[in-house]
């Protein structure tokens, strides 16, 4: 059975030695390079990896603009950022642009290989529940393969995060759904006392691959001052 591939991009040398020597004693394949540039560099010329793990502060490029050029070319890689920088908006703005988690340094090398586990777990079996989804707009919703297809068949990808939103949202279809409860249950963060727009972007952009028109959506209905409610049937005036 082949070994599961993980790239390492870390500009601290010893740090980076020591993730691959862990990931290889834990029986991972795990490739190391020190920039941006090479990470993605990596991805064009060896092929799929099955998880990045991403340093924030990088030489040149940091890692929120690799990770962006990532999720443009390889919308379902799970990526867990590592970071010194144990803010929740630093945090949050990783999570929006599409990690999948956040270890902050230091950490035990035996977290960071149960957190890669888990997400490699939610990233091999993305649905229990529900394989797939059929939207009053006539698009389909294929969870287990993270996409959607329009009424003319054209497939759209979506990431591991929109692919937890959207399962969460349609799994309470009807209810109102607030921001909080989104924030702690697809981003698995504590939402006490938290103010962001992480949610509302996110949904914008889910919107757009669901066909469902921003300015008068009819999936995913905004309630003003109350969150959300995912509608599966077609409201009548």
């Amino acid at each position: 059975m082949p070994l599961t591939q993980v790239l390492v991009i870390e500009d601290d040398a010893p740090i980076r030695r020591g993730i691959c020597d862990a990931l290889q004693a834990a029986e991972f394949a795990a490739v190391g390079v020190e920039s941006g540039e090479e990470g993605l560099e990596q991805l064009k010329s060896a092929g799929m990896f099955d998880l990045i793990l991403l340093d924030v502060v990088l030489p040149g490029r940091d890692g929120m603009e690799v990770l962006q050029s990532i999720r443009q070319r390889h919308s379902t890689i799970p990526v867990i950022m590592l970071t010194a920088r144990g803010d929740i908006q630093d945090r949050l703005q990783g999570l929006n642009l599409g990690a999948d988690d956040y270890v902050v340094k230091p950490f035990n090398v035996r977290e960071l290989l149960a957190r890669i586990e888990a997400v490699l777990r939610r990233s091999s079996n993305p649905v229990k529940k529900q394989d797939s989804l059929l939207l009053p707009n006539g698009f389909k919703v294929d969870f287990v393969q993270r996409e959607v297809s329009n009424r003319e068949g054209k497939r759209i990808e979506l990431s591991e995060l929109e692919t937890d939103l959207l399962r969460y949202i349609s799994s309470r279809a009807g209810a109102v759904i607030s921001r909080k409860e989104l924030i702690e249950h697809v981003w698995h963060i504590n939402p006490q006392g938290m103010r962001t727009r992480t949610v509302d972007m996110n949904i914008a952009r889910l919107r757009k691959k669901l066909g469902d028109e921003s300015d008068n959506p009819r999936i995913i209905i905004t309630l003003r001052g109350r969150g959300y409610r995912f509608q599966l049937t077609e409201e009548t005036e």
